[in-house]
């Protein structure tokens, strides 16, 4: 017989699988799950916070994944979602981008609640999940995947037999996000050849092209060694100019660098939020982390 805990896993990885359809053609539903079982948005609305979210949960045949979950998100900044493996970061994720269902609670964006929006819909909404939405094309050049994300943005669909003429059209606007993200000099690459941490420099590229209000970056330095780990975390903090960035992250050294706000999830519950300099020396949270109440977190995977 199965874990339980096994069954809000599965259910991520079925809700990611879909996210290239739906991002492709906005009219893929999602099939066996419910609608939230109520709407309590209330008055969540606040000008200060882009997103928002009350009460959020949820369930997997008894197993609660996520639960009763407020989060604020302030505009402009940059928040970190953390928390032990099975917290339940990524069904907050998939929650949020609603590639699952809510259970329970209320999503609202903008002040507008979106809880019951398709997937699609909360894309065109500027909510958009960096390193899943982004399909980088192995096959194509760094500036042909840039283009894609252009002309997603633009409403039109890629076509790969479209003239380089048509194409070229967007080659400026293109090789502005490459040196925005510093691979100019690799626009002509094939992106297969490029090293792992500057296909993620690619998937922020790519995802900037669809000109994000809120970016969700799942877990973006996970497996890069310490040079990567140092160009992403740069790269992130300077494309946080003007836009709101919420993160999943495991790597402490990069959430004390560069987030401003922390929420911490133990067994799908909000365990602590504030600064770093508050969350890490909370006895709570490190006991989470460390199985201790003793000391302070220190910069780790995990």
């Amino acid at each position: 017989m199965r874990d339980v805990g096994h069954l809000a896993d599965d259910a991520d990885h079925r809700a990611s699988a879909c996210l290239a359809v739906v991002t492709d053609d906005g009219a893929v539903a999602l099939d066996g799950l419910a609608p939230p079982t109520r709407n309590v948005a209330g008055d969540m609305a606040n000008n200060d916070y882009i997103l928002e979210t009350r009460g959020l949960t949820k369930e997997f045949r008894g197993f609660t994944a996520v639960n009763g979950v407020d989060l604020r998100v302030a505009r402009g900044t940059i928040h970190a979602l953390i928390g032990p493996n099975g917290a339940g970061k990524t069904t907050c994720f998939n929650l949020l981008t609603k590639f699952l269902v809510p259970s329970a609670g209320a999503i609202t964006f903008n002040g507008e609640d979106i809880t019951r929006e398709a997937p699609a819909q909360i894309a065109r909404r500027g909510i958009i999940r960096s390193f899943q939405i982004s399909a980088v094309f192995p096959h194509l050049t760094v500036l042909e995947n840039v283009r894609i994300g252009l002309q997603r943005n633009l409403g039109t669909a890629f076509h790969f037999w479209r003239s380089n003429r048509t194409l070229r059209k967007l080659d400026t606007r293109a090789m502005e996000l490459l040196a925005e993200v510093g691979l100019t000099e690799f626009a002509n690459t094939l992106t297969v050849e490029l090293p792992y941490g500057r296909k993620r420099a690619l998937e922020i590229a790519t995802t900037l092209a669809m000109e994000p209000e809120l970016m969700l970056l799942d877990e973006p330095t996970q497996g890069m060694g310490h040079e990567d780990v140092d160009r992403v975390t740069a790269l992130i903090k300077k494309v946080s100019a003007g836009r709101t960035i919420l993160m999943v992250e495991h790597n402490m050294n990069v959430i004390a660098g560069i987030s401003d706000t922390i929420t911490v999830l133990q067994r799908g519950e909000v365990l602590a939020e504030g600064p770093y300099h508050e969350v890490s020396k909370n006895p709570q949270v490190m006991e989470a982390y460390m199985g201790t109440a003793d000391g302070e977190m220190q910069g780790a995977h995990g």
